[in-house]
């Protein structure tokens, strides 16, 4: 297990976000038997914590939540997460920008009400988990230096739908250590919180080393996804289609390959996949480096699209698109998931109903709200499970 000696100087974590990931890191540190602070700018959502009424689409939140007693509570008062621990998490949203580049203002918001609450009397570990732009964690700790802070970075890399699972069996742990002191800490914390058997998947680099990994990451999974798509159309423009399992089944066979994430499918979507390859692709023009592979990504998930797009056009045809719905399982970006962001299954209902088709959706209730919100009745829509 964790090959670091140090020992954390309390039991007690802050956690600052306590959102779709937040809610989960929280939950399964008191489950490893931390004393968790949670902070959220919203008093209803920090209520429904504290008193056990939170509802959650994310697998076995609700029910950790209800089996703690005492040692995960939440507050709306960033100076008690502060006097807590000495061991601070952020893990507040940082979306995307129109130009592309990640939005780090609510990081900036508490790092400045970090400064103005003054110089710690003892040496406080910031970890930001936060998606970020290569660079920005180094800025944080320029404007911090004077408050007795040390910052590092620590992304996370899980799957909506299995949070709470992947955090405690990481392939990776990404730690860009503010110094050794800080990467020993945090990697004796996940020694205890996170379960490995083989290998080690500690990687302990600086900073931005750390933060330029966690987007080529998963700009190599984009690019794996979008290979996978190319080769499957081409298989059906060449009329092998009904063969394209097997071909990616081969190539995937090769251990330099890898089977994982080599299938045919929908394009990638999501909050991560695309925002991450464009990111990557942005800091590279901003050094004057390149990034070709991960443009090349992008456009070819678009190129796929079109292709899927027309397949099905020509496959039903008019007249019977206007009047036979075409029938869509799911349109969030992932089965089995309430999320529509950049979602390629979403796009194609959406083209389809534009173009004069007929769209009929099943999904669960919480997804037809949303959709209903947003498209009224472009659709028809059925509840799953009723």
């Amino acid at each position: 297990m964790n090959k670091v000696g140090v020992k954390i100087m309390n039991n007690n974590i802050s956690l600052i976000g306590i959102g779709k990931l937040g809610i989960c890191f929280a939950l399964n540190l008191e489950g490893a038997g931390y004393n968790v602070l949670g902070v959220d700018v919203n008093q209803k959502y920090v209520d429904s914590i504290n008193n056990k009424t939170l509802k959650s689409f994310e697998p076995q939140v609700e029910e950790m939540l209800a089996k703690c007693e005492k040692n995960f509570h939440a507050t709306v008062l960033l100076k008690d997460a502060v006097e807590f621990s000495d061991m601070i998490f952020v893990m507040v949203a940082t979306p995307s920008l129109l130009n592309g580049k990640y939005d780090h203002s609510q990081v900036d918001g508490i790092v400045e009400q970090l400064i103005a609450m003054g110089k710690q009397p003892n040496t406080k570990y910031l970890t930001i988990c936060c998606t970020v732009m290569p660079g920005y964690s180094d800025t944080v700790q320029e404007r911090l230096n004077d408050y007795n802070y040390i910052v590092s970075y620590n992304p996370e890399f899980i799957a909506q739908g299995k949070i709470i699972y992947d955090q405690r069996n990481p392939d990776i742990i990404l730690i860009g250590e503010g110094n050794t002191t800080a990467g020993d800490r945090l990697e004796q914390l996940y020694g205890r919180l996170c379960i490995w058997t083989q290998n080690d998947p500690v990687k302990r680099m600086s900073r931005k080393a750390a933060e330029i990994t966690k987007i080529s990451l998963n700009c190599f999974i984009t690019t794996k996804i979008a290979f996978a798509n190319m080769i499957g159309d081409i298989a059906i423009d060449a009329g092998v289609g009904m063969e394209i399992d097997k071909m990616l089944d081969a190539i995937g066979s090769d251990k330099r390959v890898g089977n994982r994430c080599l299938k045919y499918g929908y394009g990638y979507g999501g909050p991560c996949f695309p925002r991450d390859n464009r990111a990557l692709a942005i800091f590279s023009n901003d050094i004057g480096a390149y990034s070709d592979i991960s443009k090349a990504s992008d456009r070819c998930n678009t190129l796929h699209f079109n292709h899927q797009f027309d397949e099905m056009r020509d496959a039903i045809g008019f007249p019977r698109g206007q009047e036979v719905p075409v029938v869509f399982e799911s349109v969030t970006y992932k089965p089995g998931t309430v999320i529509l962001e950049e979602s390629q299954q979403l796009k194609l209902a959406l083209t389809l109903a534009n173009y004069g088709f007929k769209v009929h959706i099943r999904e669960q209730s919480e997804v037809i709200r949303q959709l209903k919100e947003l498209y009224g009745d472009m659709f028809t829509y059925e509840e799953k499970g009723k």
